[in-house]
């Protein structure tokens, strides 16, 4: 007989880098041609951006390999000035191209939302870049009328992103999920008292992909997380 769960899952919160490879596929050609807009010459392959997102600031991502490049020194304040124009541009230069550019959802997450939406479960998505271009593109990944809410930056400004789409979604921590596509948004979806699933690399999914899977990490979780007793 199968086991009943100790909470049934009420919502998952996907970071959209989990969701899809927006960091390779998405910000680093926005990066190259901001480059190019500004006359320099550098371009970032993927195994050099995916070396540099171990800083996970996008302007220290910029001075980094500037200073490596011998453009500017570590106080160099005309290099803090270049490092906000590539930053600047390429701002722009996503906001115009991430509808169009070469980006896909992660093997077998589309299935998986899909199923828990069918379930009753609530579905929501975070964030890190604009909303102009994280709503359409949500919907252009996963379906129209699917995910109940999308928090970005602009909309919670300074904010845990995570808590806030759980405060949208009406759901308490202990009963949710997330998705995250990388170690630090582990740890803000953990500060937020979410179980968390990591996906992070090339496009693969080590990771379950059915419901039913994911409540079992789940009540792993909240068994492996509730205090010892005294």
């Amino acid at each position: 007989m199968e086991a009943q769960p100790l909470k049934a899952l009420g919502a998952v919160v996907f970071d959209l880098d989990a969701l899809a490879d927006i960091e390779s596929a998405g910000h680093r050609p926005a990066f190259n041609a901001a480059f190019k807009q500004l006359g320099l010459d550098i371009e970032w392959t993927a195994a050099r951006y995916r070396q540099l997102q171990a800083l996970c600031d996008e302007r220290r991502r910029v001075a980094a390999e500037l200073r490596k490049r011998g453009v500017s020194s570590e106080c160099d304040v005309l290099a803090e000035l270049l490092v906000d124009e590539v930053c600047a541009a390429k701002e722009m230069i996503i906001d115009e191209t991430i509808l169009d550019a070469d980006i896909a959802p992660r093997t077998g997450l589309v299935d998986l939302i899909t199923e828990a939406f069918g379930a009753g479960i609530a579905i929501g998505v975070v964030s890190s870049g604009r909303h102009s271009w994280v709503e359409p593109l949500v919907r252009q990944l996963v379906g129209e009328g699917i995910v109940s809410t999308i928090v970005t930056a602009d909309d919670a400004p300074g904010a845990n992103l995570y808590r806030a789409a759980l405060a949208d979604l009406g759901a308490p921590a202990q009963d949710s999920l997330a998705f995250v596509g990388s170690q630090a948004n582990q740890r803000k979806a953990a500060a937020a008292g979410l179980a968390t699933v990591l996906i992070d690399g090339d496009d693969t999914v080590d990771t379950p992909l059915r419901v039913a899977d994911c409540q079992r990490v789940h009540d792993k979780w909240l068994v492996t997380s509730r205090p010892s007793a005294a």
